[in-house]
């Protein structure tokens, strides 16, 4: 199956407007309100089938204008799941953001099914004073379940420029996936960047947030990545969200 899903926000008055929301079955995209306080506008990805399959082929492109400010979610993970031999599925995420503008991805994990083949490629595009807050995690398995092939590649460039480029791979193709260089033992693992202009001058110090998680400052912009590896994806997220304690 391919389906490819476009989130479009303009500002307009002090408030933040969707000019495209098009989205295709498996992914559908509904707006869920605005967040007044921030003149921020709020959209969920929805699952409208189970997956992604082996053979989807999968994209989202998020457009933000200069000034405009959207969070995106979804409504429950992602499970990665296996298709007909030979097969693999991926996820091609696009986003822009312009001058003044934020967006913040929020979206549950990805949960690498056992048998799964699945590829996730993100790029972020940010003009110079954009916002950006940036939320990736992988769950290896359901419970008592072995992983299948899955890997996360990110991209995020500022000004033109990268300032963040990483990727994570697990399962019986990812040679040491659980070892101490990897995962170390752990089932789940996230990263969380926030890129904020108002950190010109001081980005957050870097951290230890716990025996698996530290947060660090980024070299090429005003921008910081916390990263954390878990038994569980609870473990992960409360690690996550003590790096930036702020609304996030």
């Amino acid at each position: 199956m391919k389906a490819t899903a476009r989130i479009a926000a303009v500002a307009e008055a002090g408030r933040t407007r969707l000019v495209t929301l098009r989205s295709e079955p498996p992914i559908l995209v509904r707006r869920t309100g605005p967040r007044h306080t921030h003149g921020e506008v709020e959209v969920h990805l929805v699952g409208g089938a189970a997956g992604p399959l082996g053979g989807d082929r999968l994209r989202i492109e998020v457009t933000v204008g200069p000034g405009a400010r959207l969070c995106v979610r979804t409504v429950a993970a992602s499970l990665a799941l296996p298709g007909p031999p030979g097969t693999h599925s991926t996820l091609d995420v696009h986003a822009s953001v312009a001058a003044g503008g934020s967006l913040r991805w929020l979206p549950e994990p990805l949960i690498a099914a056992r048998g799964c083949d699945h590829h996730s490629s993100s790029l972020v595009d940010l003009a110079p004073d954009a916002a950006l807050t940036w939320r990736e995690e992988l769950v290896c398995g359901r419970h008592a379940e072995e992983p299948g092939d899955a890997s996360l590649e990110s991209t995020v460039r500022l000004a033109g420029r990268t300032l963040m480029r990483q990727d994570v791979a697990v399962g019986p193709r990812a040679a040491g996936w659980g070892g101490p260089a990897v995962l170390g033992g752990g089932r789940a693992t996230g990263t969380l960047l926030v890129v904020d202009p108002l950190w010109t001058d001081k980005p957050p110090e870097p951290a230890v947030l716990g025996p698996g998680a530290a947060r660090m400052p980024l070299a090429g912009g005003p921008a910081a990545l916390a990263q954390a590896v878990g038994g569980d994806l609870r473990e992960v997220r409360a690690a996550l969200d003590r790096a930036f304690p702020q609304d996030r």
